[in-house]
């Protein structure tokens, strides 16, 4: 492991109460932010133009944010049980879910054409067309709080239960298959399909970074802070998969081969949660106090 210290630049998006809390890149190769405490979508252009979209609630919880395969952004509304959509010219609509309390979270395109979002409340995984139909597929077990998704290498999708401590598979077939995490601290959050064809996640309650092939292996790295609280993870150009130490302040990367670089944030206390490359090939994290860092290569 080594830690270094690289170039941050801090964008302002909002106030300290607003929460930036996940990123993605747009197909128009801006960066959009999702502003959970104050209903808002942002999109910051990598020159640095900064747009912001009122939803239809303040309340609603805009959460995760992902491009959907009609040119537009989807995003969970994880406090009024809907799924938003907003174009690149920030026009919002959204759909209602079955559950207005089942808690939309994370979310995923899927190889099918559909969103596919987990509930964090009812235990189920909902799949939603671009008409805005919605399917649900219940989970063999109760409490699991289904958390982050991602489509996997083989088609299906791979999700992190945070409570049950697992990971699991839902096929398009609606089959699913649950994969008990090592440690019983675990707490998964955030996955991501990485270069090497294997899902990588972190666990937020033992500091640890995992690993899990289609086949079901899993191997887990130790971070060497077990208290940083990993939260979100993201494939990177390198080849490695990037992630936000929620507890300590820090991005940290690691390689397939298990090697371990962190690099502290300029101002403490500021709460990464989300990350995503940019179309620059920079590397941007949502800070919960108000701001977008952008990390120099």
């Amino acid at each position: 492991m080594s830690r270094r210290t690289v170039s941050f630049e801090e964008i302002p998006v909002s106030d300290a109460h607003a929460g930036p809390y996940a990123l993605t890149t747009g197909p128009d190769d801006a960066l959009w932010c999702t502003l959970v405490h104050a209903g808002r979508i942002a999109r910051l252009t990598p020159g640095g133009r900064l747009d912001q979209f009122a939803l239809d609630s303040a309340s609603c919880g805009p959460a995760v944010i992902t491009p959907g395969p009609d040119g537009a952004l989807w995003f969970t509304r994880s406090r009024d049980g809907r799924i938003g959509r907003i174009t690149v010219d920030g026009k919002a609509t959204s759909f209602p879910v079955p559950d207005p309390g089942c808690g939309p979270f994370g979310l995923a395109s899927g190889p099918d054409g559909a969103l596919w979002f987990t509930q964090l409340h009812s235990d189920r995984i909902g799949r939603i067309d671009t008409d805005g139909r919605v399917t649900e597929f219940p989970l063999p077990l109760t409490g699991a709080f289904p958390s982050a998704l991602t489509t996997g290498p083989d088609d299906a999708l791979w999700f992190t239960l945070n409570q049950a401590h697992a990971i699991g598979r839902l096929g398009l077939d609606g089959d699913v298959t649950l994969y008990p995490l090592p440690a019983g601290n675990a707490a998964p959050v955030g996955i991501t399909c990485g270069a090497d064809g294997a899902l990588w996640f972190v666990e937020i309650g033992a500091g640890r970074i995992g690993r899990i092939t289609t086949g079901g292996r899993i191997d887990e790295f130790p971070l060497p802070d077990p208290a940083c609280r990993p939260h979100a993870i993201v494939a990177g150009p390198d080849g490695a998969c990037w992630f936000t130490e929620w507890g300590a302040n820090r991005v940290g990367s690691l390689t397939p081969g298990g090697r371990i670089e962190e690099y502290d944030l300029p101002t403490p206390g500021s709460e990464p949660h989300g990350l995503a490359f940019g179309p620059d090939g920079a590397l941007y994290v949502a800070l919960e106090t108000g701001a977008i860092a952008r990390m120099t290569p």
